[in-house]
C-alpha cells in the first residue's frame, strides 16, 4: 500500500461506489479511521450538483480515486477483481442498479464470500417506496421526526441534511459495516448490510417514542421540554441580533443561570408551567439587553448551560474548538477533524481529495493487477 494511513482501521480495504451525500460521508469516516478507501469514479462525475469541484470536496478526503467504466465488460470484470481484494464495499444507488451493472451482492459474494457489502438508500432495499426518489427531508418526514422540529405555528423546520442523510444513513451504515466485520472474525462469512435513512432516523427518535407512550411527550411541535416548548431550553436573540443557546434543564444549573442573569431574573422558576410563556417573555427581554459576546463572557466560567450560537466560520475559530483541535486546515480548507479520537491508533486526514482517476494505476497495482492488465484496461478505455 502506498498511502500513509494511520488509525484503527489501517489495512482495511474499502471500495466506495461513487454517489452523492451519505455514502461518500460514510467512506470519509472509514478513511479517517485509517481504511484504504478507494473511490470507484465515473469519468462524468467531475463535480457535485452543488458545483463543488472534486478537489475541494471535504468528504472525499482520505480516499484514492480510480476511474472504471462499469458499463464496459472489461470494466465490470476489473470491478469484480477489486471486490475480490476488498474487505468492504459500500454503495448508495437505488435498489437494482448494482445488479444491472453485474455487481450485485450475489456475484460479488460469490467472488469474495468474506466481503461486507454495505448498501445505503433512503427507503431501504425493499418496501413500497424502495424505487422512489427522495432526499433527507422526505426520509425525515416519513420517520416522524420532521414533524417534531420547529415552531408550533409554522411548518416544520429543515435541519440541514444532518439527521436522515448523515446520522440516520451514514452513521448507521458505518456501525453496521463494523458490526458485520466483527461477526466475520468468527464466522469467516461476509453479509449484506441494508442501511435505510428512514430506519436510522426512526431509531434516533427512540427516546421520544418511549416518552410518547407514557404521556410524557405531546405529539406537536414546540410543546415539550426539548423541542423549544420549554423557555429554559431554547435559543434567544441578543442585543446585536446574534443568539445564545440556553439549556439548564437541571435545577442546580437553572439556579446558576438566575445568579448570572442578575436580580431581574429572580422571579423565574422551572416549576410553574402555566407561567412559562410569561417567563419566556421576561427572559427574552433580559437577554436582549446585552450582546452575544457580553453574555458569553458572563457565562464563560459557569455551569448555567449557556453557549453562543456560532456560524460555521466562527466555530472554526472559537477558543474551545481551537484548544481541542476540533477543526484543522488541510489542503487549504478548514474542516472538522476526525472523530472519535483514539489514544493509541490516532486517525488522520490523508491523502487530500483525489482528482478523478488520479490513483487508477497505483490502486490497481496495489490491489494485485499485473502491469499488462492495467495497460490493457486503460487502452480499452475500461479504466482511466
Amino acid at each position: 500500500m502506498t498511502t500513509n494511513k494511520t488509525g484503527p482501521l489501517r489495512g482495511l480495504r474499502v471500495l466506495e461506489m461513487t454517489g452523492l451525500g451519505p455514502c461518500p460521508f460514510a467512506g470519509m469516516l472509514l478513511a479517517d479511521m485509517g481504511a484504504d478507501v478507494v473511490r470507484v469514479d465515473r469519468s462524468s462525475s467531475a463535480a457535485l450538483p452543488l458545483g463543488l469541484p472534486t478537489d475541494r470536496d471535504v468528504i472525499s478526503r482520505g480516499k484514492r480515486s480510480v476511474v472504471i467504466d462499469l458499463k464496459h465488460p472489461e470494466g465490470t470484470e476489473a470491478a469484480l477483481a477489486l471486490c475480490r481484494s476488498a474487505d468492504v464495499l459500500i454503495e448508495g444507488f437505488r435498489p437494482g442498479v448494482m445488479e444491472r451493472l453485474g455487481l450485485g451482492p450475489e456475484p460479488v459474494l460469490q467472488q469474495n464470500p468474506a466481503l461486507i457489502y454495505g448498501r445505503l438508500t433512503g427507503w431501504g432495499q425493499t418496501g413500497p417506496l424502495a424505487q422512489r426518489a427522495g432526499h433527507d427531508i422526505n426520509y425525515l418526514a416519513i420517520s416522524g421526526s420532521l414533524h417534531a422540529i420547529g415552531a408550533r405555528d409554522q411548518p416544520p423546520a429543515v435541519p440541514l441534511n444532518l439527521i436522515a442523510d448523515y446520522a440516520g444513513g451514514s452513521m448507521f451504515l458505518v456501525s453496521g459495516v463494523l458490526a458485520a466485520l466483527y461477526e466475520a472474525r468468527n464466522s469467516g462469512k461476509g453479509q449484506v448490510v441494508d442501511a435505510a435513512m428512514v430506519d436510522g432516523a426512526a431509531v434516533l427518535s427512540a427516546m421520544f417514542h418511549g416518552l410518547l407512550a407514557v404521556g410524557a411527550w405531546q405529539d406537536q411541535r414546540q410543546s415539550n421540554l426539548l423541542d423549544g416548548g420549554c423557555y429554559f431550553y431554547r435559543a434567544y436573540q441578543t442585543a446585536d441580533d446574534q443568539s445564545i443557546a440556553v439549556g439548564p434543564l437541571e435545577a442546580k444549573f437553572f439556579q446558576e443561570l438566575l445568579t448570572k442573569l442578575g436580580p431581574e431574573a429572580a422571579e423565574l422558576t422551572q416549576a410553574d408551567r402555566a407561567r412559562w410563556p410569561e417567563y419566556e417573555a421576561k427572559l427574552e427581554a433580559i437577554i436582549k439587553t446585552k450582546t452575544r459576546d457580553e453574555w458569553s463572557t458572563i457565562f464563560a466560567e459557569s455551569d448555567a448551560c449557556v453557549a453562543p450560537v456560532l456560524s460555521l466560520r466562527e466555530a472554526q475559530q472559537h477558543p474551545y474548538n481551537s484548544a481541542r483541535n476540533v477543526f484543522q486546515t488541510q489542503f487549504g480548507i478548514p474542516q472538522p477533524s476526525p472523530a472519535p479520537r483514539f489514544d493509541r491508533t490516532a486517525s488522520n486526514i490523508t491523502p487530500p481529495p483525489a482528482a478523478l482517476g488520479a490513483d487508477t494505476r497505483t490502486v490497481l497495482r496495489d490491489w494485485g493487477f499485473p502491469e499488462t492488465k492495467i495497460e490493457q484496461l486503460i487502452a480499452a478505455k475500461a479504466a482511466g
